[in-house]
């Protein structure tokens, strides 16, 4: 298909989709101060799975009123694709309903910023959409985080065994972009040719806002295998520019078969690099403005991706008896774990020292919080995994009809009914109903830490039984084989250099109690929630608020802007401890009898 042909329909597309939209935004909002007692306020904008969504926040990091507008998702097997044209009519939406809803003026805005999953788009030298996909569909231009089309391509970069492979773990996952690039140029060769530029979403996300092509040190370190630390030489945050980007290992480029990515001083996959907060160009560029219902001009930070933003927003979310002791202990930040819960989990730790971790994401220097090396473990479906185990029970639409009728989600009703079931056959605590379920969360692959991208998730104790209680037990084995693979990942961590002995939460899945209440059990560690549900807009708002000066480095703002709420603490009874100890136990064989079974099948076969 021609740059031509993909452009044929775009007016139609356009027209279509803002009358779509014109009435689409889920809107949430908290009560705003009146005009007269407001400061600065901030812009934060993320881009989910499912959703775009904006939120702005007062100069004391409270929720001012934020909106949210579905993004269209094509899926087809391993492939996941959306547009970035619809993408970014959806952020037009949500930012004007939520400064509608929060009475708040486009010039009374201070400045913006961009966080987004770790999707991959690809644009034309006009800045025009260029298909990722098999069908040709000139709207489908992003290839989503989840996809899996590349495995085979990332088992091939992984062999090269390049040196900055261990700055990621060890091994690429095909969530990464240098397999999907890889899988584009080998699969979808008119694509290739015509591709100008190749982008991180959040990165595209500030460059459609901005025209400045210049990329965050948070994608293209933690997605693109570039090698932040190269700037160690110019790493004051504060003067920071536009920086050449010296961090890119050609030979690696070279060696996987991507070299012509190299040409032009890599501009197709950035040559100019900064820290997250980094003020770009001259601000949102008039056209821009106009579209977003703000003022030209408005500073916008460097982006981040979507999880990251999280840890930015909630990570000095520190209870009020904590603050003199953390005054003086700076290393402090280095011993908690931000557990950003969505359609995936992300676990988020910082180090002020390189930390070589296998089978877990990073060292990423200042991918993060700048300055500090970041390890990204990750579960790659959890939010999902419970949506999958819950609507492909025969029992689901009953329970959600029910659930609708009272006005209360289905996580709710089902935690209901546990604690009724827990009544009913006398079990000693709640965790106790699930002696017999046990489930290996692994149905989208194994980020972390076994790094697996073909691990197969396992239900071990099904029966005949299709009622709503025996929905509600495989919904609880599932809030526990996730919680399992957190304490995994934080084992694994602590055991190669770690500290790490506080939890912090955030996103759709931390505020669902008893998801919270079995990490804690499981884990053993405290978990400290925001006082602010929205931490991932909350931690894109404050990229802006560095960018508008109104903070000298990220870490100030977030000082200055999070805060904490409720701290759940894991249960004293030392009959619980036991009892998931067990219950980790059986969920780590669950594994090496999968990789037995998968050895037989392969002799099997050969």
């Amino acid at each position: 298909m021609s740059g031509a042909d993909q452009r044929r329909d775009k007016a139609a597309f356009l027209d279509s989709h803002n009358r779509r939209r014109e009435f689409s935004a889920v809107e949430m909002t908290t009560a705003a101060p009146p005009p007269a007692a407001r400061g600065s306020i901030f812009l934060g904008v993320d881009v989910g799975t499912g959703s775009a969504r904006a939120g702005l926040f007062d100069d004391n990091g409270r929720l001012l009123g934020s909106a949210s507008c579905p993004i269209q998702i094509w899926k087809d097997g391993d492939c996941v694709e959306q547009s970035s044209t619809d993408i970014w009519l959806a952020i037009c939406t949500s930012v004007k309903a939520a400064c509608s809803l929060a009475n708040v003026s486009g010039d009374e805005v201070t400045s913006l910023g961009f966080s987004a999953t770790c999707s991959l788009v690809a644009i034309d030298d006009e800045g025009e959409p260029v298909t990722v996909s098999w069908s040709g569909d000139p709207r489908r231009n992003v290839i989503v985080w989840m996809d899996h089309r590349a495995v085979k391509q990332a088992d091939r970069i992984n062999s090269s065994k390049s040196p900055v492979l261990e700055y990621c773990g060890g091994a690429v996952s095909p969530e990464m972009e240098p397999p999907k690039l890889l899988w584009v140029k080998e699969n979808l060769q008119e694509s290739w040719a015509l591709a100008f530029r190749w982008m991180d979403l959040s990165d595209w996300l500030s460059y459609r806002a901005t025209g400045d092509d210049t990329r965050s040190l948070c994608t293209i370190v933690c997605k693109w295998t570039y090698l932040g630390h190269a700037h160690m030489q110019q790493n004051n945050e504060i003067d920071s520019r536009d920086m050449e980007a010296r961090g890119w290992d050609d030979d690696f480029w070279e060696e996987i078969g991507l070299g012509d990515l190299v040409d032009g001083h890599h501009a197709k996959i950035g040559r100019s690099v900064a820290f997250p907060g980094h003020a770009l160009g001259s601000g949102l560029t008039p056209d821009a403005a106009k579209e977003l219902g703000l003022v030209a001009g408005t500073p916008v930070g460097t982006s981040l991706i979507d999880a990251h933003a999280g840890g930015v927003g909630v990570m000095e979310s520190v209870p009020v008896a904590d603050f003199a002791s953390e005054e003086v202990d700076e290393e402090a930040i280095c011993h908690r774990m931000v557990l950003v819960c969505g359609t995936s989990t992300c676990h988020m730790a910082i180090s002020k020292k390189k930390l070589f971790i296998p089978g877990v994401w990073g060292p990423f220097w200042s991918a993060m919080v700048p300055q500090y090396w970041l390890t990204e473990g990750g579960q790659s479906a959890t939010g999902a995994l419970i949506d999958y185990i819950i609507e492909n029970h025969v029992a689901s639409p009953l329970l959600a009809n029910r659930a609708a009728s009272r006005s209360i989600s289905i996580f709710e009703l089902l935690n209901e009914i546990l604690e009724t079931l827990k009544q009913e056959v006398g079990s000693p605590f709640l965790a106790a109903l699930t002696t017999d379920i046990h489930i290996l969360p692994d149905f989208h692959g194994n980020r972390s830490p076994i790094a697996d991208p073909i691990s197969k998730g396992m239900i071990c104790g099904l029966t005949l039984d299709t009622s709503e209680k025996q929905l509600a037990l495989l919904y609880l084995a599932t809030l526990q084989g996730i919680a399992y693979g957190t304490r995994h990942i934080i084992e694994h961590c602590n055991a190669h250099g770690h500290k790490i002995d506080t939890l912090l939460a955030c996103g759709g899945l931390s505020k669902n109690s008893l998801f919270i209440q079995e990490q804690a059990d499981i884990t053993g560690y405290a978990i400290v929630l925001p006082r602010e549900n929205e931490s991932v807009l909350l931690g894109a708002a404050i990229l802006g608020a560095v960018a508008s000066k109104k903070y000298p480095t990220v870490q100030d703002a977030m000082k200055a802007l999070n805060a904490a709420g409720q701290v759940v603490y894991p249960s004293k009874d030392p009959k619980v401890k036991k009892y998931h100890d067990a219950k980790f136990r059986i969920f780590r064989d669950l594994y090496e009898q999968q990789l037995s079974q998968r050895s037989i099948m392969k002799d099997a076969l050969s």
